[in-house]
């Protein structure tokens, strides 16, 4: 992969795990970053340009509706859940 295509796919995953975790819901929100995770790395040793290129743009689309769906979820916006609202451990 060049150099380029790989900044470019790096851009890409950060900005669709960044707009992921704006999720209002909790359940949307863990499914979309574990969907984005599990996508690119059963994706990452493609080596045909050809096919990095409509990965790629595939991502992109799903970036424009994940973005769409984040602004959906945030004008209907629920309770927190219990999970949710639990202090993370001091470690």
């Amino acid at each position: 992969m060049a150099a380029s295509s790989r900044a470019q796919v790096l851009d890409l995953y950060r900005a669709m795990l960044r707009e992921s975790k704006r999720f209002s819901s909790y359940n949307y929100r863990t499914y979309a970053v574990r969907r984005i995770r599990d996508a690119f790395r059963e994706n990452k040793n493609v080596k045909d340009p050809v096919e990095i290129q409509t990965l790629v743009n595939k991502a992109k689309r799903d970036l424009g509706i994940i973005r769409r769906q984040v602004h959906i979820s945030q004008l209907y916006t629920t309770d927190k859940l219990v999970i949710e609202s639990q202090e993370k451990p001091r470690t």
